[in-house]
């Protein structure tokens, strides 16, 4: 059983709990476990069978691909409440296609493959919540291929940031809140950080989007376009 600091240490907001009542939310986490993670430790690595679910309490991770080659390529980057190692879920035993390494030390809860999946036959808004975050994987994938056909870095970045304030940005009256960070646009666009801070300082000056930590708010997508050769 899970004890009360670890059900205090849950984001008040993850969209793997999303939907449950308080007795639901309070079972799924008495049935986790604890890790505490150091910066730069590697929970798990590509090729691995995937026998764990993660759910990220405190800190931050990022996925990570390795191929045939050798070369390590960044991917998307995991913040406080989101989730990983979906392919627990799966009915078939399978592997996990990307590794995923520590960014900052790190508190993660973790679930057995066999007891999720045990979770989830009774609560199935758990696999309805994980099939939206594997939406969130697929978005990122088309709006980081899109930017490869584009012909400059500013018209990357905004089909980038475009691309995920429509499939997982929030509507506010002041825009579409999407959270992302700068290293995350960039990766995703195939530009230097660098480069992505320049250009979205000047979007920023243009009140095309408002820049918080971790956060942009989009407040007029045309302006990125406008202005993006």
């Amino acid at each position: 059983m899970a004890t009360p600091s670890i059900i205090v240490s849950v984001p008040d907001r993850s969209r793997f709990l999303d939907g449950l009542t308080m007795s639901d939310r309070a079972s799924v986490l008495a049935a986790a476990s604890r890790r505490c993670l150091k910066a730069n430790s590697v929970v798990v690595h590509q090729g691995d069978t995937a026998d764990y679910l993660f759910l990220i309490c405190k800190g931050r991770a990022r996925h990570f691909y390795i191929t045939p080659q050798g070369k390590k390529i960044i991917l998307l980057w995991l913040m406080e409440g989101q989730i990983f190692g979906g392919s627990a879920l799966l009915s078939t035993p399978t592997e996990y296609l990307v590794g995923t390494e520590i960014l900052r030390d790190s508190c993660l809860l973790c679930w057995s493959r066999r007891t999720v999946r045990a979770l989830a036959q009774r609560m199935p808004r758990l696999l309805d919540n994980a099939l939206s975050v594997a939406m969130d994987y697929l978005t990122w994938y088309l709006a980081s291929h899109a930017s490869l056909v584009s012909h400059s870095a500013k018209q990357r970045l905004a089909h980038v940031l475009v691309a995920f304030a429509n499939g997982f940005g929030r509507k506010t009256s002041a825009g579409i809140c999407v959270d992302l960070t700068n290293e995350q646009l960039a990766n995703a666009a195939n530009v230097t950080p660098f480069t992505a801070s320049r250009i979205l300082s000047s979007w920023q000056r243009a009140g095309a989007i408002v820049k918080a930590r971790g956060q942009l708010m989009l407040r007029s997508p045309e302006r990125l376009f406008s202005d993006a050769s």
